[in-house]
């Protein structure tokens, strides 16, 4: 393919592309086929010619899009929201396009730079504290991460290797390995199963400090934990606190969290995977009080941001204090002006060495859509999370499990966990709308996330209708 053909073939994928989204409501939102379907169309090895563009362009609607699970559908409610706009994609296209491999400053001056910027501005729209942000001269500065996992990893191993120095600057006698038996980190039992997978890789214990009768972890129960777990000889060095858990969209409470993680040296990440793209409104922004005592913070523009996949911000109080943590500095990596003081070499703060130029996605979709354009996105959908739960409420046969603060409802029917499991399957068989359950203590719920960039009214109003006459149905069997 050369330019003259990319040219033709690329207008006409984005064609494609416009297309799908003006079409996605005519499209089964949720795919009816079953495990291995695809291979039995495909040869068994790749082709030992070249086909055409436009033979591997109806291949994606014959084999791709029957198994394709329709992400921005308006008739998609589960997990959270995929951001995708318009911007965004065409930054991804000038991502892919430039090609840059943005591990050091010198790989790709303009790719390293931009990100910094992009962070602070992000960090300003929060109202993040001034320590957060890199500035001209800042300790702290932020760093776009593939996903609020590898941020909660990042900043867990970021924590081991400070918490590992410090106890042998205090105690000589002591082995790295006598350190790591002892250490153990902290998080909600509604924490993402990501931080106990950080854990895992980390090779360190984790620990759930039960949450209450809100689904949030206060400061006692915390308290109770470290009490417990020093005068058993362990070492406590890292709290996860969660804003807008996966199952509920709860939030800790960062304000008795922050000053006990302060007093006990306890490194203290947060993650608000979902919830912090709300924090944009001034009216949701007192949900992020008491990140001021945090080290850490990361959310997903990725999410609700209406920045596409992968876009996931991470900030830190101390950047040195992922650099001691992560820095090699090989011979062919490194450049003349890394020791200046006025550059970042981000592979220092992460865990792959290579990195897109992601940033470009944030500059558009913030200049492209402004400040007041991405809080008038976050509020609609807001407020139709509030109209389907009223219409939840107005039917006696259910029941809310949750308090509705963002863009999530939690409700089932009253009755058994068997009960709600049957109506659940039948949604989804149904396949008119998408839904994802999450348990709450034992009872099983269902969640209803208000996702896609083009949902309306019409679109929840239809789903309750149908959710309804399934209920109706299953109650009448």
């Amino acid at each position: 393919m050369d330019t003259t053909e990319f040219r033709k073939r690329g207008k006409e994928m984005v064609d494609y592309i416009a297309d799908y989204f003006e079409q996605l409501e005519e499209r089964q939102v949720y795919p009816d086929v079953e495990p291995g379907y695809l291979r039995p169309l495909i040869p068994d090895s790749a082709p030992q010619e070249p086909e055409g563009f436009e033979d591997v362009l109806k291949d994606v609607e014959r084999i791709i899009m029957p198994g394709v699970t329709h992400w921005h559908s308006p008739y998609f409610f589960a997990y959270f929201p995929t951001a995708s706009s318009f911007p965004a994609l065409l930054a991804d296209v000038l991502s892919g396009g430039l090609g840059c491999i943005g591990f050091s400053w010198a790989a790709s001056p303009a790719c390293t730079e931009l990100e910094t910027v992009m962070l602070d501005w992000l960090g300003k729209m929060i109202n993040l504290p001034e320590e957060f942000l890199a500035g001209k001269d800042g300790e702290g500065g932020g760093v776009i991460q593939g996903s609020a996992s590898e941020a909660t990893l990042v900043t867990l191993l970021a924590a081991r290797t400070k918490t590992i120095r410090r106890v042998q600057s205090e105690n000589p006698e002591l082995t790295e390995a006598d350190i790591m038996s002892k250490l153990v980190a902290y998080a909600s039992d509604q924490a993402h199963s990501s931080v106990e997978r950080a854990g895992l890789i980390g090779g360190v214990k984790i620990k759930n400090i039960p949450s209450d009768d809100k689904f949030t972890v206060c400061g006692s129960a915390l308290k109770k934990v470290l009490h417990e777990d020093r005068t058993a000889g362990l070492i406590p060095f890292f709290f996860c606190a969660t804003l807008g858990t996966t199952p509920c969209c709860s939030f800790d409470r960062l304000l008795e969290l922050g000053p006990i993680c302060n007093k006990e040296n306890i490194w203290m990440h947060i993650d608000a995977a979902y919830a912090g793209s709300a924090f944009i409104c001034p009216e949701f922004r007192h949900l992020l009080n008491g990140v001021e005592f945090a080290d850490s913070f990361n959310f997903n523009p990725h999410k609700w941001l209406l920045v596409n996949f992968d876009c996931s911000a991470m900030w830190v109080k101390k950047r040195s204090d992922l650099t001691n943590a992560f820095k090699l500095d090989p011979l062919y990596l490194q450049h003349c002006h890394q020791e200046s003081g006025l550059v970042t070499d981000y592979r220092h703060w992460q865990i792959p060495l290579g990195r897109r130029f992601r940033s470009l996605k944030m500059w558009f979709v913030f200049r492209m859509y402004g400040v007041k354009g991405l809080q008038e996105y976050i509020r609609k959908h807001v407020k139709l999370s509030h109209e389907f739960e009223n219409l939840v409420l107005q039917d006696k046969r259910f029941e809310i499990c949750a308090e509705v603060t963002l863009g999530l409802v939690c409700f089932r029917l009253k009755g058994s966990n068997e009960l709600n499991e049957a109506l659940l399957k039948s949604i989804n068989e149904a396949r008119k709308i998408h839904l994802v359950p999450c348990h709450l203590r034992e009872k099983f719920v269902l969640r209803f996330a208000i996702c896609s960039r083009t949902v309306e009214s019409v679109h929840i109003q239809f789903a309750w209708k149908h959710i309804s006459e399934l209920a109706t149905e299953l109650l009448n069997a």
